[in-house]
């Protein structure tokens, strides 16, 4: 393996938001830089993107703390983001005449990899 190249990664469980909306996110973010990934993730309309940029942030601190001295942020790339499915909440919305009509809550696991070369 190259020596030079640094890695880092953050995960957010437990995320109350569906695999396929942060999945939409998540694709707009993947292979670019750090700065890009944030300033698409600042202008994007979605719920999920306050989530998601702190996930971020959360995997440059974890970069910060591997390598001592200051690092340029225009290398570093969001080499893999993905949502994996988690735990859906199943709950029961009460309907007329004593029925009972479910209702699943989806959770997702949210990762996001940075690397600097």
């Amino acid at each position: 393996m190259n020596d030079n190249i640094i890695t880092s990664h953050a995960i957010a469980k437990y995320i109350r938001v569906s695999t396929h909306k942060s999945q939409r996110v998540l694709k707009q973010i993947k292979g670019k830089n750090y700065d890009e990934a944030r300033l698409i993730l600042k202008f994007m309309p979605y719920r999920v993107c306050k989530t998601v940029s702190k996930v971020l942030e959360s995997a440059l601190n974890n970069i910060l703390q591997q390598k001592s001295k200051g690092i340029n942020k225009k290398e570093l790339i969001v080499k893999e983001a993905f949502a994996d499915k988690g735990p859906t909440l199943k709950r029961f919305q009460p309907r007329a005449q004593g029925r009972a009509f479910p209702i699943h809550k989806p959770t997702c696991h949210i990762t996001i990899k940075l690397e600097i070369k």
